[in-house]
């Protein structure tokens, strides 16, 4: 949606949703040693996020979006990219606990926040506009409180449950941000460290 958004042709669509759909992965993968990549070698989820782009764009370019489309749109924008968020936390964070290395929670963190917010980064310095992750919501928060508890629970619980544990919070925490409108502390005069925003549609949509 950004790269249709910023007017970009067909090609611009596809890199950007490449980027974000395998962007994080890609980058994690090459932290834990694991090359090379598993998109490089297993390429259904290029192929899947080609297909969806083309999809999207010729929908985006055929449909009228009047106000009550767009605020269904942003909504499955929303729900679609929480999962995401959720999922790419798990798969990073385990990632990093199955491999055993490194600082028991450092690793798998560092590597659930780059896999969930690592492509999206990309995508938005591709497209010459600061990271959302950077300015606006609680999202990486969401990612990073998610990978804390799954490196707390995965020794009690196991990798199921703990995954499970991992999923469930970044979704309520990313919802919640969502839904009451939360961000976290902005430095300018006045800010408050953690506050609402007024609501607002998505502007990538």
């Amino acid at each position: 949606m950004v790269g249709l958004s910023r007017r970009m042709d067909i090609f611009g669509v596809i890199v950007l949703a490449l980027l974000t759909a395998v962007g994080g992965g890609m980058v994690r993968d090459v932290l834990a040693g694991i090359t090379p990549p598993g998109a490089m070698t297993k390429p259904t989820d290029l192929l899947m996020s080609i297909v969806t782009a083309i999809l999207v764009s010729f929908a985006y370019s055929a449909m009228h979006f009047d106000s009550r489309r767009r605020k269904n749109m942003t909504f499955l924008y929303n729900l679609s990219d929480t999962i995401g968020l959720a999922s790419f936390t798990v798969t990073g964070a385990s990632t990093g606990l199955m491999q055993g290395t490194g600082d028991p929670y450092v690793f798998p963190v560092t590597l659930g926040v780059i896999t969930a917010v690592g492509g999206g980064m990309l995508r938005d310095l591709m497209a010459q506009r600061v990271p959302v992750v950077l300015r606006m919501d609680v999202y990486a928060v969401a990612s990073l409180a998610g990978g804390i508890v799954m490196c707390w629970s995965w020794p009690i619980w196991g990798t199921e449950i703990s995954s499970w544990i991992c999923f469930l919070v970044v979704l309520l925490l990313r919802g919640c941000a969502l839904h009451f409108g939360w961000q976290l502390y902005h430095p300018h005069p006045g800010g408050r460290m953690f506050h609402r925003r007024a609501k607002h549609q998505n502007k990538d949509l």
